[in-house]
């Protein structure tokens, strides 16, 4: 089976692994050059192609008349979009005799769009998954060919999360690429009655509001967390990022935002429901530190308040 496959990041890089395992003619292989402004924490797709002697580009418009003429030469039957960060137009979408599949991290028609890692756990959702699906010209919305489940559990980040969600995807190819070399893979319509969709997610969306509750305020934390950009608050009008933090009660009397000692000495910080012990905090540009550490050398005295952006 001839296939042109477009990927990017961890499960991208998995899925190029998982075809070439399974014996797939990969013709041609599209990727990105990596952002110089961006923390690189997944391994290469091109450095993979490229130990495979697999022919690799890198253009800044996948759907260019000449990226087009060059993958048509190619005479592809399938292509994979594996994380690609660029949309796939109709005339790209043409030219596989057999269809254009994407591995989405959802569970579709759950979580279209960008960033369903970190939603799902901004929303404290307890299962996720991935889907192979086909490809029309709206995003996430064609035939389903396969899913694969995954559980969250409550100490997963973005970063665990996603290395699951990388094995799932190599497990719903291993199921799929079979049934689509005998023509035999199934087409399953999405129900877009039940669809959610999600936009992408910017640093200054890990922005702490401390009248939600206490969970909301840790799910936010674990879902940007290393090697995302981080949750962060302000106190005494200076930015502090959480890296961690573990639920607490606290005393309903006390405002949100307000910061108090645990029993043990830990900081804790007061929201709408219940309190966060800050276990790894920073200062911007600063290494990771206790929170009862960062208290110490910002002297920071209970009682203190965090606020929003000054």
């Amino acid at each position: 089976m001839r296939a042109v496959v477009c990927a990017y990041s961890e499960v991208g890089h998995a899925c190029l692994s998982e075809l070439l395992e399974l014996g797939v003619d990969v013709r041609l292989v599209v990727t990105h050059r990596d952002a110089p402004d961006e923390q690189i924490w997944f391994r290469s797709v091109a450095e993979l192609a490229a130990a495979a002697g697999l022919e690799t580009i890198t253009p800044d418009d996948v759907n260019a008349p000449d990226v087009l003429e060059r993958i048509a030469a190619l005479e592809p039957e399938i292509l994979f979009s594996f994380y690609f960060r660029h949309m796939l137009k109709a005339p790209l979408l043409r030219l596989p005799t057999r269809g254009a599949l994407n591995m989405h991290g959802s569970l579709l028609p759950a979580y279209r769009g960008r960033a369903p890692v970190n939603w799902v756990l901004v929303n404290g959702e307890s299962e996720t998954g991935v889907t192979l699906h086909y490809m029309d010209v709206k995003p996430d919305h064609g035939e389903i060919v396969a899913q694969h489940r995954v559980a969250i559990a409550p100490d997963d980040t973005a970063l665990s999360l996603t290395h699951k969600l990388a094995r799932a995807a190599r497990a719903a190819l291993r199921e799929a690429v079979p049934l689509l070399e005998a023509g035999a893979a199934p087409r399953i319509p999405q129900d877009h009655t039940r669809s959610s969709y999600f936009g992408g997610r910017k640093p200054e969306d890990g922005e702490i509001d401390w009248t939600q509750s206490a969970e909301s305020i840790r799910n936010l934390i674990r879902a940007v967390t290393h090697p995302w950009p981080g949750a962060y608050s302000f106190v005494g009008g200076r930015k502090l990022l959480v890296w961690s933090a573990e639920t607490r009660a606290a005393d309903a009397t006390r405002a949100p935002g307000e910061i108090f000692l645990d029993p043990d000495g830990v900081p804790c910080v007061a929201t709408a429901a219940g309190a966060l012990a800050l276990t790894e905090v920073s200062r911007a540009g600063a290494a990771p530190c206790s929170g009862a550490e960062w208290m110490r050398s910002e002297r920071v005295e209970p009682g203190h308040r965090f606020g929003r952006a000054p």
